[in-house]
């Protein structure tokens, strides 16, 4: 029985992983087939360094993810700890709503805000990407956040109040010091979300204003160019570094 349930473990690693093994290894071919090999080379990321377009995707996609990671965390870190603070039945009925946006997919989450900027007569560009991707990172910071809530000693804020502190000072030195684990964490997930985002982007921006998802689909209905294997290799090495990261830090704050 285990020598089956390993060999279905390897199956599904091997179809899950081999293409973006593949995709690498392409990277670094001297030419422009596919199919044959023509030597070790970094003219590709070399003409991907050179390229406006990529370079100007690259800046859109990690201003916008910097950017939604900073808004988001700050409002689930907020909107956690009011939460936090209700009643259980109006708690419920929160955490329900928060989860909506992660349990809908992400097509739907997309059209729906691309209505709302047609609707509001907003020009969808790089600010609309921007609350899209702030929209859809904020639950999961609340939820990185609510269990750190739950493990803090909930008479810490009211003893601190009954000694002379201000609101403001008690959520300073008291709540977010004991929090701070989870409002880390959640911030490098909703960063991660936001770099590596495709559908919601591609419904909310215009065709002027691409992040590197974007211009990645747009150049492979053109026909896939070395260049975006190139592009697509440093794209899944960073993400890949990123998520172990948080999945480093998710188990140390257990």
């Amino acid at each position: 029985m285990k020598t089956i349930k390993r060999t279905y473990l390897a199956l599904i690693l091997l179809f899950l992983y081999v293409p973006i093994a593949v995709l690498i290894v392409q990277s670094f071919n001297a030419g422009i087939s596919r199919a044959k090999w023509e030597g070790f080379s970094f003219r590709w990321y070399q003409e991907l360094i050179n390229s406006p377009s990529i370079m100007q995707a690259l800046y859109v996609t990690v201003t916008i993810a910097l950017l939604a990671a900073a808004f988001s965390t700050i409002l689930g870190t907020l909107a956690a700890i009011g939460i936090h603070a209700m009643r259980k039945r109006p708690q419920a009925a929160m955490m329900t709503v928060t989860n909506i946006p992660m349990t809908m997919p992400d097509i739907v989450t997309g059209i729906s805000l691309m209505l709302l900027f047609i609707f509001t007569k907003v020009e969808r560009g790089y600010f609309t990407m921007l609350l899209a991707h702030i929209t859809f990172n904020t639950p999961y910071v609340v939820l990185s956040v609510l269990p750190k809530l739950k493990e803090m000693n909930k008479f810490s804020y009211e003893a601190a109040l009954d000694l002379g502190a201000t609101p403001g000072y008690a959520l300073r030195k008291v709540i977010l010091p004991a929090i701070r684990p989870g409002v880390i964490t959640g911030a490098m997930l909703a960063f991660t979300l936001s770099l590596d985002d495709f559908t919601i982007s591609y419904f909310t921006t215009s065709p002027l204003v691409q992040n590197l998802s974007t211009l990645i689909y747009s150049e492979a209905r053109k026909g896939i160019k070395p260049t975006m294997n190139a592009l697509s290799a440093l794209m899944f090495v960073a993400l890949l570094v990123l998520l172990l990261v948080i999945n480093r830090r998710t188990a140390d704050n257990k």
